[in-house]
């Protein structure tokens, strides 16, 4: 995690694009305690750019939990396969809610291998997203 400079007017187009939403667990940074961050999908340290395609807006947990991974297991495989780009993937390609939208599951072995690196279904985010659940503000009822 790097604390390079991003211009406020970069950050804000970040911000608005993820629809201020971490885009990896989908965590709204408008319920949250934390204060959310851009982060860099492809790690400056190996040639990744502050430039508008290579920002994300992520909860602190998963670019911790990122930090430098470009790739992790698949849980069905066991294959090393990229985790997921927000500016090359689809979210709902690789993942989907829960029937209760408590956790999510990957789709494809991209989605299997970044819950798992990401430790998107942690028990903290499970709790906030049925509270969000309960009260309408769910990143899937909105």
């Amino acid at each position: 995690m790097s604390k390079i400079y991003i211009p406020i007017a970069l950050r804000q187009v970040v911000i608005e694009r993820a629809a201020n939403r971490c885009e990896y667990c989908q965590s709204p940074a408008l319920y949250s305690p934390e204060i959310f961050e851009i982060e860099h999908i492809q790690p400056l340290n190996i040639g990744g750019t502050t430039e508008l395609p290579n920002l994300a807006l992520s909860c602190p947990a998963c670019n911790r939990y990122k930090g430098n991974l470009q790739a992790a297991s698949d849980s069905e495989t066991g294959l090393l396969t990229p985790l997921f780009n927000p500016r090359t993937h689809h979210w709902a390609e690789h993942f989907a809610w829960s029937s209760d939208f408590s956790s999510i599951a990957g789709l494809t072995p991209v989605g299997r291998a970044t819950i798992v690196a990401l430790h998107i279904n942690r028990p903290a985010v499970q709790r906030f997203r049925t509270a969000l659940y309960e009260v309408g503000l769910h990143p899937a009822q909105i």
